[in-house]
């Protein structure tokens, strides 16, 4: 050991400054031009901004659209960012000068972003602004802004277990849909046992292409949960609701097996109490983000006596903005209606873009989306998009990119 430390003496090393200062002297000011090779992967797999194109809709249901989004070379895309399935793309909008995002699955496979498309299958949420704007306006030719693709909620073979049991309900369907083509193209490796809540038949998405899917591979088994009264239960069928005993009923017997849960709100707090009664690690209960949270009042631990309009002071680096809002909103959902860009994706609390500095004031977060650091109480940090405001606030945001 001692003769390793003497061949660390600093001396050696000052002998050497003189011809370092020289080769820093000479070397030109400018960056150097070429990229490395880990620099050019990351740049693909992670580019800030995707420019696309529709280039084909396809009505799902009365509610729902899918729409293939193809590479807009004419504004510099020329190729797909490649992505695991189960990932999400945010869709960047303006809406009568009001900057917006949403997050949407994506429904294609991996595969389909290596030969230049991506597909968002979209359901129409009652007054729902982005929703509804993209159901009128998006048409073949739109060009669309989004993201790279984002998220946690796909399949780790060090953390998941090789058999699961995927939860679908309505348009939760779609990144399970991902899932089941890369099951099929090999590029995901776990059985998958898919139970699918609807309404009825009629109600179903995707149902002929899981068919095919369930068909053509043995490793991907589809049960469809129907929910209406008069709902016919039957092979491949199941009526009611997604209980922890239909869950039994159809996971392996004497092997651990992971759940992946995908849907609207009222069916996650449906769920995680039937959850409960199945005593799983907590690693094997994977949920896909919330999206937008509304109506926080309706939560037993929201607070009294809450006013119904508060102000807020936003700093923007040198730029600050008095605004007013509703109770109601979350914070982000304030900045956008008072025209404020702010960076946001996942609009879940869960992917930290929108991560501000509370200076003053109380907010809400709902337990569901409260992804927080202790790092972030210690210091008073936030989510806008899931921190809804108590009193008047004083905050600093990141500026948009």
């Amino acid at each position: 050991m001692a003769k390793s430390f003497n061949n660390l003496k600093g001396s050696k090393f000052i002998k050497m400054l003189p011809d370092r200062q020289a080769r820093f002297k000479d070397a030109p000011a400018e960056l150097p031009a070429f990229t490395d090779n880990a620099t050019a992967l990351a740049r693909a797999l992670h580019p800030k901004r995707q420019y696309l194109k529709v280039a084909d809709v396809k009505v799902m249901a009365e509610d729902t659209k899918s729409f293939t989004l193809v590479p807009d070379e004419s504004k510099g895309t020329k190729e797909l960012a490649y992505f695991g399935a189960g990932k999400y793309l945010t869709v960047f909008e303006t809406i009568e000068g009001m900057p917006v995002t949403r997050a949407y699955s994506i429904s294609s496979s991996p595969k389909d972003s290596l030969e230049g498309k991506y597909v968002l299958t979209i359901k129409l949420v009652e007054g729902g602004l982005v929703s509804q704007y993209i159901f009128d306006n998006w048409e073949v030719g739109t060009q669309v802004e989004v993201s790279a693709p984002a998220g946690n909620f796909e399949y780790q073979p060090l953390r998941d277990a090789k058999k699961v049991i995927c939860l679908a309900g309505g348009s939760g369907i779609t990144p399970f849909v991902s899932m089941a083509k890369a099951i099929r193209d090999g590029d995901e490796d776990f059985e998958m046992t898919l139970l699918y809540g609807s309404r009825n038949i009629e109600s179903i998405l995707f149902r002929d292409e899981l068919e095919a899917l369930s068909a053509k591979c043995e490793k991907i088994k589809v049960v469809h949960v129907l929910s209406v009264e008069n709902a016919q239960a039957g092979d491949g069928f199941e009526k009611g609701f997604i209980t922890a005993e239909l869950i039994r009923k159809y996971a392996p017997e004497n092997e651990k097996f992971s759940i992946f849960l995908c849907g609207p709100q009222q069916m996650y707090q449906f769920v995680d109490k039937e959850l409960e009664k199945l005593g799983l690690e907590k690693k094997y209960i994977r949920h896909e983000m919330f999206g937008e949270f509304h109506n926080p009042s309706e939560q037993k631990d929201y607070p009294d006596a809450v006013a119904e309009t508060v102000k807020i002071r936003v700093k923007i680096q040198d730029s600050i903005y008095d605004i007013e809002g509703s109770s109601n909103d979350s914070v982000l959902q304030i900045l956008e209606k008072n025209k404020i860009a702010a960076p946001a994706r996942c609009r879940s609390g869960e992917c930290g873009f929108c991560h501000s500095h509370l200076i003053s004031g109380k907010v809400y977060v709902p337990k569901a989306l409260e992804y927080r650091r202790l790092a972030d109480y210690k210091f008073g940090c936030i989510h806008p998009c899931c921190s809804f405001p108590l009193t008047d606030l004083e905050i600093d945001v990141p500026a948009a990119e």
